[in-house]
């Protein structure tokens, strides 16, 4: 059983080696722990840190790509490299190391494919009130978008079984907390949430430079997959309103032509078929969307068994598209 723990980096020299050092060495059930760093494009000796800290692997960005492309790079790599096992983490030490055996055991004992860490935010004493409110807020809407019980949606700790780790595909190029969490839920994925610690803030946030841009793309990216995985009920929902009004129209001119008074509220019908051509045509959309999902449900069926047939046969060493990566050895 092989566990590799990503590392995404951007600009992170000085904090790298606090986190590190504070990685798991070994965990009951597991047989080899490799780390892996992911440099997003760093300009402050990062990859040359992480060599210095003996890291086994680093996937080099020549420059910053986002959060999300140096996660999925990850991923890959860590595939490639046979991980049965992969446990992202942040290299600004914002996790405990020694949480991460709670992220792997319930991997290790079947009881689910992808585990969460729940930083028990309204705890974390250097969040300000609004941002634990909108941390709440926004991991209830994820809940309901994806029929899942997460309790720390943006949670960026967390472990995946290498099966749930090749059905990810993050279209995002901002993050892809929501998105997996979305995509793994419509999937019928067993998702496990587990309580953990957070350390003291070394650094602010680099996710996001305002709390307002933050919010408007990730509201962006929880509607974008919501509808993506459930197109039909979504138009429904929205033609079922046009629907509706018409039919309050058309019912209101009924009861006003039998009292005499029709001739008077003929905009009520035109109105009425307006809003009733704009209901249906919704539905139709719905209904194409739906026939989009269904492909796109069967690309990602496909892809999975492609990436299973690749990953299971490829060599470690290789170079691939996206990226390069550079294998170090620990010195004995």
């Amino acid at each position: 059983m092989k566990l590799i723990i990503q590392i995404p980096c951007f600009n992170e020299a000085e904090t790298l080696g606090v986190t590190v050092a504070d990685l798991p060495r070994h965990i009951d059930g597991v047989d080899e722990i490799e780390y892996l760093v992911i440099d997003d494009g760093s300009t402050d000796g990062t990859v040359l840190r992480a060599k210095e800290l003996g890291v086994h692997y680093i996937v080099s960005f020549p420059y910053n790509r986002g959060l999300a492309k140096g996660f999925m790079a990850g991923i890959d790599a860590c595939l490639r490299l046979g991980a049965d096992i992969i446990v992202n983490t942040d290299a600004d030490n914002q996790y405990s190391g020694a949480d991460i055996e709670k992220l792997v055991r319930p991997v290790l004992e079947g009881r689910a494919n992808m585990v969460i860490g729940n930083r028990k935010t309204d705890s974390i004493i250097h969040f300000s009130p609004l941002k634990k409110r909108l941390q709440r807020l926004g991991s209830k809407v994820v809940r309901k978008a994806s029929g899942t019980d997460v309790a720390d949606t943006t949670s960026g700790f967390r472990s995946y079984s290498r099966e749930a780790a090749m059905r990810l595909n993050v279209l995002s190029g901002y993050t892809y907390t929501l998105e997996t969490i979305i995509t793994a839920g419509a999937d019928k994925n067993r998702i496990l949430s587990v309580d953990i610690e957070t350390n003291p803030e070394l650094r602010e946030s680099r996710l996001f430079k305002s709390m307002w841009g933050y919010i408007k793309r990730s509201a962006a990216t929880i509607i974008r997959n919501y509808v993506m995985r459930k197109p039909l009920k979504t138009f429904l929902i929205m033609a079922s309103v046009f629907v509706i009004a018409a039919l309050v129209l058309g019912i209101r001119f009924i009861v006003l032509a039998c009292m005499g008074d029709g001739a008077g509220h003929i905009q009520s019908l035109v109105l009425m078929a307006i809003l009733a051509i704009v209901g249906i045509q919704i539905g139709i959309f719905g209904l194409l969307a739906d026939a989009v999902s269904d492909c796109r449900r069967v690309m990602d069926e496909t892809l999975f068994h492609v990436k299973r047939i690749e990953y299971d046969n490829t060599n470690p060493n290789r170079n691939y598209n996206v990226c390069s990566y550079i294998k170090e050895e620990i010195d004995k």
